[in-house]
């Protein structure tokens, strides 16, 4: 059901945060670096691509499919509805139509956002200007990428997009999607 998302199928870089220590929680939550979305999603992504590519830059994925499991682990660890949702309602993520990402120059340097991802910070927010105005660009644009290509946002993250309605889509176990993440 769900698309692995890999090169040169896909032309991005997949950093797969969630597989390492370089996380919030400090410790590896997902024991693969795979990265998968639901096909709808994975076809805006490569519009998104397209997109990005025609202005000089490509993605660097942190994270796409969450197994429900993996999202119970991160909520328990740190249980702030500002910045994780809550698995007993289910996060986009879970069911394969989210995204974290950022954007690279054509050195593969990410571009100054104006915080780290998964900084849960009210810096973070979309709308804050309290970063510098390089960050501010550069939110805008990936912005502005995203929204083209037919991806909604989350104002707290500047890394997240997702499908509009996603709750349309059905939650995913980590069985269900057979991904082998857990």
């Amino acid at each position: 059901m769900l698309i692995e998302i890999t090169k040169p199928e896909f032309d991005v870089e997949i950093d797969i945060a969630y597989a390492t220590t370089n996380n919030f929680t400090g410790a590896p939550v997902y024991s693969a670096a795979k990265c998968f979305l639901h096909p709808v999603a994975a076809e805006k992504l490569r519009t998104a691509i397209k997109y990005a590519a025609g202005m000089g830059y490509r993605f660097k994925i942190f994270d796409a499919y969450r197994p429900t499991e993996a999202q119970f682990k991160l909520w328990e660890h740190t249980p702030d509805p500002n910045f994780l949702a809550n698995p007993h309602s289910g996060s986009p993520h879970s069911r394969g139509v989210a995204i974290d990402l950022t954007l690279i120059d054509k050195n593969g340097n990410e571009l100054d956002m104006g915080t780290a991802f998964d900084e849960f910070d009210p810096k973070s927010y979309h709308s804050n200007l309290n970063i510098s105005a390089d960050a501010q660009k550069n939110r805008r644009i990936i912005l502005g990428i995203m929204i083209a290509a037919g991806w909604d946002w989350y104002d707290n993250e500047w890394w997240h997009y997702q499908l509009p309605n996603p709750r349309a889509y059905r939650l995913l176990s980590n069985a269900e999607a057979g991904t082998n993440m857990m």
